[in-house]
């Protein structure tokens, strides 16, 4: 099965009410260790892409970056740049098609991880957004029917999540609580599990 604009489309209408939902309880996570404006950042930067959805390209690429740009317009926190170059990275990779396999999913993420990092100056094992991407390409590679790299996605973004619980906090603001952070989620992790759940449906 093929993934083309369509399903982005969806896609996008889901996260609106994701984030909708969670708004206050990202924010409340975010407020612990952070600006406390996370489900704000996400609320905004959804409606925009979905405000942009009606007039998208079949261009995948071109569709993705033009999501990217909505994102960006509506925020300028941290981890709304780093979403903008997740999905500029994707874009990048997708240019000039109307359509990708599951199978590739496990590739994008992959880049969209590495893209973050290099802009976020952050590592692995940080207990950060990009411990969930890593663990989501890792689950997901040589998977390719839809359903199943979906699921494997929001699973493993739920077991990174519950790893990192336990670990200090070693990048960005919430490195300033150090010891603090152990026994507490992460917000970017948290809004990432979000994210993943939405996208399959769940």
């Amino acid at each position: 099965m093929t993934l083309a604009v369509s399903d982005l489309r969806g896609a996008i209408d889901r996260l609106v009410v994701a984030m909708a939902r969670d708004f206050d309880a990202l924010n409340a996570a975010d407020g612990a260790l952070g600006d406390g404006d996370l489900g704000v950042t996400l609320t905004r930067g959804t409606k925009a892409m979905q405000e942009a959805a009606p007039t998208l390209p079949e261009d995948l690429g071109q569709a993705l970056l033009a999501c990217a740009q909505a994102f960006t317009r509506t925020s300028g926190s941290s981890y709304g740049t780093l979403m903008a170059t997740g999905l500029m990275s994707i874009a990048k990779a997708l240019k000039g098609r109307t359509g990708v396999e599951a199978s590739e999913v496990s590739a994008l993420i992959a880049g969209a991880r590495d893209a973050m990092q290099a802009r976020g100056k952050a590592e692995l094992g940080g207990k950060t957004v990009l411990d969930s991407l890593d663990a989501m390409a890792s689950a997901t590679a040589g998977l390719s029917d839809p359903a199943e790299v979906a699921s494997a996605a929001v699973d493993a973004a739920t077991r990174a999540q519950a790893a990192m619980k336990d670990k200090p906090a070693t990048v960005g603001r919430a490195r300033i609580f150090g010891e603090k952070t152990i026994g507490m989620d992460d917000p970017g992790m948290i809004a990432m599990t979000a994210i993943a759940a939405a996208i399959a449906g769940r």
